[in-house]
């Protein structure tokens, strides 16, 4: 039976699915509420940007400090790609 999150959560099994597949609990609302919500598309989105493989670690580093990742400065590029992903 899946759990009520409250009322920010939207839609809670999918919020459940992606918590056990390993989505932060920002990234997982953020999906589930979007899915819940009939106006967006999630699974239609993304894709504008290029992958994270061709950009530069400079480039991945800004982007971390944009949404916040602590450590971002001591990371590799193929760290800031996971954390990114992660996030």
């Amino acid at each position: 039976m899946t759990k009520d999150h409250g009322p920010t959560i939207k839609d809670d099994e999918t919020y459940e699915e992606l918590r056990k597949d390993g989505a932060s609990k920002e990234k997982a609302a953020r999906i589930a509420n979007a899915k819940a919500n009939d106006k967006q598309h999630p699974s239609k989105k993304g894709g504008k940007a290029s992958p994270y493989e061709d950009w530069t670690k400079d480039e991945l580093e800004d982007r971390a400090a944009e949404i916040g990742i602590d450590g971002r400065s001591d990371m590799n590029k193929d760290e800031l790609i996971k954390a990114l992903r992660n996030h």
